[in-house]
């Protein structure tokens, strides 16, 4: 089951997708924001075609303590637009600290600054999807 991971972002959409099995989670581009959602669920849909994906697995940036903020809020309401929009269904999975890893695997590799601001949200994505993938029971024993 191949899934997209989506990390939101208010100016760039992080997309990570993994291998047909549904096992490994890989990076695979960076959306920049259109002028509305509609425009930048539509291009999630044009990947949802092209590489045939059977869930969308949307980041949730819930605070340190779990609260549900301004963020998670914000990711929510587009999280229910999504649902409408896209033919697959749509999941949330929790994503504190997929940024912060991302950033230090990317500075452990002494990735520059510049550099690193570029790919980070789809590091982010993949790191989320990954998290998804290794908790959701896909029926092995």
């Amino acid at each position: 089951m191949r899934s997209l991971g989506i990390d939101l972002g208010s100016k760039r959409i992080g997309v990570a997708m993994s291998d047909s099995s549904g096992v490994i989670a890989s990076p695979l581009m960076v959306i920049d924001r259109g002028s509305n959602h509609a425009l930048d669920h539509k291009k999630i849909q044009e990947l949802i075609d092209e590489h045939s994906v059977e869930c969308v697995v949307v980041g949730m940036p819930l605070s340190m303590s779990g609260k549900v903020g301004p963020a998670a809020k914000s990711a929510q309401d587009e999280i229910i637009e999504m649902k409408s929009a896209l033919s697959v269904a749509v999941h949330s999975y929790d994503e504190r600290l997929t940024s912060k890893t991302a950033n230090d695997s990317m500075i452990k590799a002494n990735m520059k600054a510049q550099a690193r601001r570029r790919i980070v949200d789809k590091i982010a994505a993949a790191v989320m999807l990954q998290g998804w993938l290794d908790h959701v029971d896909r029926g092995k024993p």
